[in-house]
């Protein structure tokens, strides 16, 4: 017979698979809904606020890196699916990286680091990451004058997100409860 701790292990478990499926699920309606809008007018095609992202953060900050590393590669995928291999790839890319150094200013900091820089941070990285595998795939291109724009964008980008999250995060929270 089962005891009461792996009933409660086993309950953990569910709850954590069921938020992490909803916070991918809200992270896709996030993409569909910002890819609705038309682009920024900048010079540089694509720039986005990365809405998604905010979903990637909250699992990173209250859940697992695992999840949110599952969330940001899912979501990759389902962008390669839904919009091309090349897009994917950026989102994956982008999405590794940032979170990658995320993680690292999270344990530089002691977890002490705020959501606006760690937003940035992230924001900033997954355009670098994007930057890079796009120097990777289109090689005979000069890319090196979008990377300006590229960095003040994750700039703004990460505090358009970091502000959402801390807007949404009590919902968040209800939602794990």
């Amino acid at each position: 017979m089962k005891g009461k701790s792996d009933n409660s292990k086993g309950v953990h478990k569910t709850r954590s698979l069921v938020l992490t499926g909803l916070l991918f699920a809200l992270a896709l309606v996030l993409t569909v809904v910002e890819n609705a809008f038309p682009a920024l007018p900048l010079p540089v095609p694509g720039v986005k606020f990365g809405l998604s992202n905010i979903a990637v953060m909250y699992a990173l900050f209250f859940l697992k890196k695992s999840q949110a590393f599952s969330i940001a590669v899912l979501k990759g995928l389902f962008v390669a699916a839904t919009r091309g291999v090349i897009a994917g790839i950026l989102s994956i890319s982008g999405g590794i990286l940032s979170l990658t150094v995320m993680i690292i200013i999270m344990i530089a900091f002691n977890k002490k680091a705020s959501y606006v820089i760690e937003s940035i941070s992230g924001a900033v990285a997954h355009n670098l990451g994007q930057f890079i595998a796009i120097s990777f795939i289109y090689t005979g291109m000069y890319l090196v004058a979008y990377l300006p724009v590229l960095l003040i964008s994750g700039v703004v980008a990460g505090i358009v997100t970091a502000t959402l999250l801390r807007f949404i995060i009590p919902a968040f929270d209800r939602l794990g409860q």
